[in-house]
């Protein structure tokens, strides 16, 4: 492994999407009296700005048939570009564990200095993982989670049990405890659907409120019209519904003005555009949305960056890069959406 020097920490534009979610990267730049409190702490967000020894970053995840998966995998790239001292290698998306798995031998047989990794499987992809990290090459993980502690140097993650809260949250603030809700759900075999699910349930009974119907699609468009379709016809009185995706949003909407349905009002999930742009006229049900964010690649590729360069996070005390990131799971309305609508993705 070769030692690395100073580097660059900048904004990213991840295709759509501004890379102003990972402040606590590269921080505001602190005043001189801040500066000399903490200059102990490790590298300041100056050093960490100054170009350094190329980093060579392997980087793989899946296929990106999904509009979010494909802001994550244009997200990284364009995180690479903004630094000129990293090199990005890019393995061919995959939903195939066994294909993912030999593109991170490759990147171990390679002698990449860092792997940023999105897992098809975080549990398949865990021994491979382990071995790179055995071999020196530190690991950050993306969005799904390695089943084993050491698989990984860190992890960033977006907050799935906080967007059924916040989502549940936001509900309940609207209808005031009263009211029947439903719940369009991705693929329920997955953690993330069931970590949403269980945050929604958990945000609603605070104020009384439970999920009265609930579907779950196949996070696509077809999927979301076919399932919406189906809640419609069997409930004649709905007055909010949580759609889990902004991607399958698009059929869900579709189903809605088919069936000429408005007495409710509809929030989605992660922060798509065409939903940002739906919320901003005001002219729909759909009403808000809670983001997921499409940037935790981009924030990976530049957090693999400062590990691989042995620098610290601009403007934290305690030295190091933390072992573990949650993302925030903000709602956007058509009161805040200016703020956020930098950071959506194309479906």
């Amino acid at each position: 492994m070769r030692t690395h020097h100073k580097a660059r920490t900048r904004l990213v534009l991840t295709g759509a999407a501004m890379l102003t979610a990972i402040g606590l990267l590269a921080g505001c730049t602190a005043g001189a009296e801040e500066e000399a409190a903490v200059d102990g702490g490790g590298t300041s967000t100056e050093e960490n700005a100054e170009s350094g020894e190329t980093v060579v970053i392997g980087f793989s995840g899946p296929a990106a048939d999904h509009g979010w998966l494909g802001a994550i995998n244009s997200g990284a790239q364009a995180a690479a570009d903004s630094f000129d001292d990293v090199e990005l290698r890019v393995a061919e998306g995959t939903n195939d564990a066994n294909a993912q798995i030999a593109a991170v031998e490759t990147f171990i047989n390679d002698g990449v200095d860092a792997i940023v990794l999105l897992p098809t499987d975080g549990a398949a992809l865990t021994e491979v993982a382990i071995a790179a990290m055995a071999a020196g090459i530190p690991v950050i993980n993306v969005d799904r989670e390695f089943s084993s502690p050491f698989a990984a140097r860190a992890t960033i993650l977006g907050d799935n049990y906080g967007m059924g809260v916040s989502a549940g949250t936001y509900i309940c603030e609207q209808l005031g405890g009263e009211g029947f809700v439903a719940e369009i759900a991705g693929i329920d075999s997955l953690p993330l659907t069931q970590d949403r699910s269980r945050g929604f349930e958990d945000a609603l009974s605070d104020c009384g409120l439970e999920v009265d119907a609930r579907v779950a699609a196949d996070f696509t468009v077809a999927g979301g019209e076919s399932v919406t379709s189906q809640l419609l016809a069997a409930n004649p009185q709905i007055d909010a519904i949580w759609n889990h995706d902004d991607d399958q949003g698009i059929g869900v909407l579709a189903a809605i003005t088919a069936a000429g349905r408005e007495e409710f009002f509809m929030m989605g999930g992660a922060g798509s555009r065409n939903a940002m742009d739906a919320i901003a006229a005001d002219d729909s049900v759909l009403k808000a949305t809670v983001i997921y964010p499409s940037t935790q690649a981009a924030d990976g590729v530049a957090l693999a960056r400062l590990i691989a360069q042995a620098k610290t996070m601009g403007d934290l005390i305690t030295p190091g890069i933390p072992k573990r990131i949650v993302l925030d799971a903000p709602v956007v309305t058509k009161d805040n959406v200016e703020e956020f609508i930098d950071l959506s993705f194309a479906s």
